[in-house]
């Protein structure tokens, strides 16, 4: 069962990711051969394509979370020692978790909303509260992550280890 488990944890926003991106794809693709050689699109592919990377974006958000390959500004930590750096990243995360919170409580009063109202999309014709899950689902992910980011950080700060800062993307 731990092997399940690290595989699920390893890869899930991989896994995730790739299958609204192959369906946002898709999808467009069918959508653009059908505009220009029937002269005729459908409004659901446009649905489709555009609740595709709103899951897209919300779960590589919690991705990036994981990697700690979100925006920052990290001139600091090159000037502090190892132990100031864990704290200062324990202390985003810690913010990061209240505005995550504070963010998943709001989102899921509209998914509640448009459950209890029984709205639906135009083109689809099915709950718009499945789209709309989308926010409260990601930041769902971000404070799972974060709260991984959190203790491993502490795990660090602990047995003196260098804190986990992720792969730069320049240097």
């Amino acid at each position: 069962m731990s092997r399940l488990y690290e595989a699920i944890d390893r890869n899930a926003e991989r896994w995730l990711l790739l299958v609204f991106y192959v369906m946002l794809v898709v999808t467009m693709a069918i959508e653009v051969l059908r505009r220009e050689i029937l002269s005729y699109s459908s409004i659901w592919g446009e649905e489709i394509v555009r609740y595709s990377f709103i899951y897209l974006a919300w779960i590589g958000a919690a991705a990036a979370v994981r990697e700690r390959g979100h925006i920052r500004i990290d001139v600091i930590m090159n000037y502090v020692g190892p132990r100031v750096k864990a704290l200062l990243y324990i202390f985003g995360d810690i913010v990061m978790f209240g505005v995550s919170v504070i963010a998943l409580y709001w989102s899921w009063e509209a998914v509640h909303v448009s459950w209890v109202f029984g709205s639906v999309t135009h083109g689809l014709r099915i709950g718009y509260y499945f789209f709309l899950f989308a926010v409260p689902f990601g930041f769902a992910l971000v404070i799972f992550r974060l709260v991984q980011s959190f203790l491993r950080d502490i795990s660090d700060l602990r047995n003196g280890r260098p804190v986990y800062e992720g792969d730069k993307l320049f240097d």
